[in-house]
């Protein structure tokens, strides 16, 4: 039986890929700090599976790594401070516990386990607002930083130093790294911050008008089943070692006022729709070239967007119903 470390296995990415890595036959050891997802009833069928292990550490701190197994053949880093208002809040502490993550973990490694290292196409954003960059895009574009002072762009400078920590670090340890760059993952149990579980929140609640920030911009959604499949095919690739990838689908891009419509149809509502401008810093398009994730695993999406919608839906229906779930004052999902 092969063994997985998954730190932030609590987290929406990270209990979506514990579920599947069970599945799949593997031990798992879960470590999360539980700033979410430690009620979840998932998270406590997990805990009595007889097959996986969950242990609660702040991984900032470095003392707490000498509790965590080493007798494991993966590691996956998913732990980090995600979403928009959190950026924006407080971008030192987004910083801070990334950097610090990322950088504990490359101090921890003995040789032996492959690392994934969870990333973000928040990455190049830069080059794509100041149209440098081809969209779709490939890993190899240049990355730009366009203002070091931006909050949002907090999210990504941590991920960029993650990435390089990573490459770097993990090789000189002995260990093989692989990067994935996710690129607008959704599906059940993400949160209210994302740009479709909070549109669904609002339609449920009725609001009208229906507020649409960006609605001219484009997205290619991933679906979290998809993702974790790409995720597990690149650990079982050897020529995927030390390589940047792109994870995500590009084959339904869509634009925000469509996915509006979509979420409002499956909703069964149909409000008066007031447009307004985009987020700041957020990109007019985004989709990624899966060039290379095809050609190292043979990976295609299988969930059409309608259909991981409707999942979606009917999950954040249920949780309204069972948790009083409300959305979020403003309104601006992360895109």
């Amino acid at each position: 039986m092969r063994r997985a470390l998954v730190l932030g296995g609590a987290g929406f990415i990270g209990l979506h890929l514990v579920e599947r890595l069970v599945a799949d036959g593997h031990r798992v050891t879960v470590v999360d700090d539980f700033s979410r997802g430690r009620d979840d009833e998932r998270v406590t069928a997990l805990r009595g599976s007889g097959v996986v292990d969950v242990l609660s550490a702040d991984l900032t701190d470095a003392p707490a790594w000498q509790r965590l197994p080493r007798d494991v053949d993966q590691v996956y880093l998913l732990a980090a401070v995600v979403g928009v208002r959190n950026v924006e809040a407080d971008p030192a502490r987004v910083l801070r516990v990334n950097t610090l993550t990322a950088t504990h973990l490359v101090d921890w490694l003995r040789p032996g386990p492959r690392v994934f290292f969870s990333s973000t196409s928040e990455v190049y954003a830069g080059g794509v607002e100041a149209g440098s960059v081809p969209v779709p895009t490939p890993e190899d574009v240049p990355v730009t930083i366009a203002d070091v002072a931006s909050p949002r762009l907090a999210y990504a400078i941590s991920k960029l130093t993650g990435e390089a920590l990573l490459l770097h670090g993990a090789r000189a340890r002995g260990c093989e790294v692989v990067v994935g760059r996710f690129h607008n993952v959704y599906g059940p149990r993400m949160g209210t911050d994302h740009v479709i579980p909070e549109m669904a929140l609002r339609a449920m609640a009725g609001e009208n008008p229906f507020r649409i920030w960006g609605a001219d911009q484009f997205r290619a959604f991933c679906h979290v089943d998809d993702a974790v499949e790409a995720v597990l095919r690149l650990m079982a690739a050897p020529e995927a070692a030390g390589q940047v990838v792109h994870i995500g689908n590009d084959s339904e891009q869509t634009n925000i006022a469509d996915l509006a419509k979509l979420v409002l149809r499956l909703a069964g509502v149909a409000p008066d729709v007031q447009h307004l401008p985009a987020p700041s810093r957020s990109v007019q398009r985004r989709c990624p070239d899966l060039t290379r994730l095809r050609w190292l695993t043979g990976f295609e999406p299988h969930v059409p967007l309608e259909d991981g919608v409707r999942r979606t839906l009917d999950w954040y229906r249920a949780w309204r119903e069972t948790a009083s779930g409300v959305a979020p004052a403003d309104g601006r999902g992360r895109l």
